[in-house]
Parts: C-alpha cells; structure tokens; sequence
C-alpha cells in the first residue's frame, strides 16, 4: 500500500512540476510577443523616418 501511495504522490507532485513549467512558459511567450510587437512598431517607425528623409533628399537634389 505504501508504494502506491507513494506512486500517486509522486505523480501529483510530476504533475504539479509540469503545470507551474506551463504557467512560466506561457508567461514568457506572452513576454516574448509584446517584445516583438514593440520591435516591428519601432521598426515601422524608423523605416517611414526613412523613407521621409530619402524623399527629402531626393527633392533637395532635384532643386540644385
């Protein structure tokens, strides 16, 4: 009778193990993805900055 108890124990604390790994893995993709969402905004960003100063040098150099 011991070991199987002792078979369910250890099962629930595997179990116990595995689920709190999940919560953290969730939580740093969560992470992850709000890192990559601000990544390709500021990426956006630059890029329109640019793309604005190209065009702006392009008219400079038209104008001479």
């Amino acid at each position: 009778m011991f070991w199987a108890m002792f078979a369910v124990a250890v099962g629930f604390v595997g179990m116990a193990v595995l689920g709190v790994l999940a919560v953290r893995v969730f939580v740093e993709a969560q992470r992850l993805g709000r890192q990559v969402t601000e990544s390709a905004q500021r990426i956006n960003r630059v890029a329109e900055d640019l793309e604005r100063a190209s065009l702006s040098a392009a008219r400079s150099l038209e104008s001479r």
